[in-house]
């Protein structure tokens, strides 16, 4: 069983940064790819970013590259989710979560486990 914890979401204006943590419970973080996810008001929940077990393979979903940035510490069994350039259209829920599989998808019903959500709203 993991628990996930999300914080670090909030209101921004145009042009700002944002860090997102994932705070993951036990002692078994690093078996586990991690994904960010968001879901905006009457959408669908949409991929983000993955990172393997190890953080060697990174991807991104082509809205966010050159923005975001995740990346993970096993040592404190969290992940991260810089966030800078934002845009009005990047305000959602934002959710990580844990995949057993190296690599991780981005298809989100693959996913072990999630945390409750953070929200993230940018304004024009």
């Amino acid at each position: 069983q993991v628990q996930l914890v999300e914080s670090g979401g909030g209101l921004v204006q145009a042009g700002g940064s944002l860090r997102l943590s994932c705070a993951a419970s036990g002692r078994t973080f690093s078996r586990y790819a991690m994904g960010w996810f968001r879901q905006a008001p009457g959408k669908e929940r949409e991929f983000v970013a993955k990172i393997s077990r190890s953080g060697s393979s990174i991807y991104y979903t082509d809205s966010v590259k050159g923005r975001f940035t995740i990346s993970r510490d096993n040592a404190k069994n969290t992940v991260y989710l810089q966030m800078n350039s934002l845009k009005p259209e990047d305000t959602a829920v934002y959710y990580c979560a844990a995949d057993s599989r190296p690599t991780g998808s981005i298809i989100p019903s693959l996913y072990d486990y999630w945390g409750q959500g953070t929200q993230v709203t940018v304004s024009s």
